[in-house]
């Protein structure tokens, strides 16, 4: 089945794409590889999951945050290089800001990795880094880069 097919499959539809928060481009092609700027969990220009992981959210909500995050990666590869364009997503880097003793991080980064292989299949498979910081922009609980071997021109 094609992404898009696979996105009405399980019920999701991708997010209007957002515009870069400064002086940056959302998706930048070197060579055939496809670098996604982060993503955060926001829905057509309303932001979403705000607040640290296991004090204002539990680890579900991280789950669709995280989600989220991954369906505006797909929303922003969908518009600048297509779906078609697709060789393989080779990583993706997460991000989540958490109380003290919260430490569900790969569960809620499983948000994003169980979506990409329903979407993409085979060609969603990928490694991944989870890395805990201090502070997100907007008080986003998560945030996640992506990125893709995409076919040449």
């Amino acid at each position: 089945m094609t992404p898009k097919e696979n996105l009405d499959k399980y019920g999701y539809k991708l997010p209007n794409v957002s515009s870069p928060g400064g002086s940056y481009v959302s998706v930048n092609i070197r060579e055939s590889i496809a670098y996604i700027a982060i993503q955060f969990p926001i829905h057509n220009e309303k932001y979403l999951y705000q607040g640290r992981l296991g004090d204002a959210l539990n680890t579900d909500d991280g789950y669709k945050a995280m989600e989220l995050c991954a369906l505006n990666v797909l929303a922003q590869i969908d518009k600048k290089v297509g779906f078609e364009k697709i060789v393989g997503l080779n990583h993706i880097d997460a991000y989540f800001q958490s109380g003290e003793n919260w430490d569900d991080s790969p569960q809620v980064v499983n948000g994003a990795s169980d979506l990409f292989v329903k979407v993409l299949e085979k060609k969603g498979e990928h490694s991944r880094a989870i890395f805990g910081v201090e502070k997100l922009p907007r008080n986003f609980s998560v945030g996640l880069t992506a990125s893709f071997t995409i076919e040449k021109e």
